[in-house]
């Protein structure tokens, strides 16, 4: 008796996947559940500055009636022509490069000095994020009382040190309001550096620097060979991003000082500030809240292009 041979049953395509639904090439699935986060910031981010940017072509006043008239680049002109205006961006970039600079240099030196097997290192690691954790208005209050001229800890420390000799009002005084500013801006950004630069401290491999020594590298040698190459993406990219954020500073200083002495610590935006708020040119601070973007934006491109190029390696 044969046995019968049955033929397997014919083969079913499978049915296509549904197409997605997508407006203007994206998912439209994904666009409604992004919707929710993107309101806040067409609220609070692309409208207002869409609003300056189109008030930075007017003559704004303040007042609820004003009329606004378009201007064109009347303000513009009138910024170019403004010696306040340049005063302030001069000490802007004095600011922001010199806190910059130096807040990398003392992070770097945090960073190193917390990267190795310390006792009590969690501690020392916590206690450098304290400005970190601080507002930028207490910072601002605390360093006030610091630099009190009477009643202030620095003169009484420097004058047991005989270091002075007299009582020293730092933050009134047209030769140092800007360099007791800028160490406090130094002091209250440390913490964010140093915590990035000392996570590119961790990411060097441990072997690299055991097969440097068992060659006879030196410690620089190690650290200029082995580490600085390790952590140069990190810098580059950490600088930018502090210069950034120091040129567009504002609180930190304003509680301090308020721009003065005498505008010796006027930074753009308080500059901007006084003029839209103290005097009521909202035209015109506003075209020099527009004219500090585009200055931002250079340092935002070059920041992008760095990491274009870490990412095509």
């Amino acid at each position: 008796m044969s046995a019968t041979v049955t033929a397997p049953p014919p083969a079913t395509e499978s049915a296509p996947a549904p197409k997605r639904r997508s407006f203007l090439g994206l998912d439209r699935d994904g666009l409604m559940l992004a919707v929710p986060a993107l309101i806040p910031v067409v609220i609070f981010s692309v409208y207002p500055l869409l609003r300056g940017i189109y008030l930075g072509f007017t003559d704004a006043q303040a007042g609820a009636n004003a009329e606004v008239n378009f201007t064109g680049l009347e303000n513009y002109r009138n910024l170019l022509d403004d010696s306040y205006f340049w005063d302030s961006f001069r000490i802007g970039l004095i600011w922001a490069f010199s806190v910059t600079i130096l807040q990398f240099f003392a992070s770097l030196g945090l960073a190193l000095l917390l990267n190795q097997k310390l006792r009590l290192r969690w501690l020392a690691r916590t206690l450098a994020l304290v400005p970190w954790a601080m507002p930028p208005v207490v910072i601002g209050i605390m360093w006030r009382l610091v630099y009190h001229p009477n009643a202030g800890i620095l003169n009484d420390v420097l004058l047991d040190l005989r270091i002075i000799d007299e009582n020293v009002d730092w933050l009134s005084s047209f030769s140092v309001a800007l360099p007791a500013v800028i160490v406090v801006g130094v002091w209250a950004g440390m913490p964010q550096t140093t915590v990035v630069l000392l996570a590119g401290l961790q990411s060097v491999p441990k072997e690299l620097h055991e097969a440097a020594a068992m060659d006879g590298a030196g410690v620089w040698q190690r650290f200029r060979n082995v580490t600085w190459p390790a952590i140069k993406p990190v810098v580059v990219a950490m600088t930018t991003l502090d210069f950034i954020w120091n040129f567009n500073s504002f609180s930190l200083v304003y509680v301090l000082t308020q721009g003065g002495p005498g505008g010796e610590t006027r930074l753009p935006l308080l500059f901007a500030y006084e003029e839209a708020f103290r005097y009521g040119n909202y035209g015109y601070a506003a075209a020099l809240g527009n004219a500090m973007v585009v200055v931002i934006a250079v340092f935002v491109v070059f920041y992008l292009r760095q990491r274009v190029r870490e990412a095509n390696g």
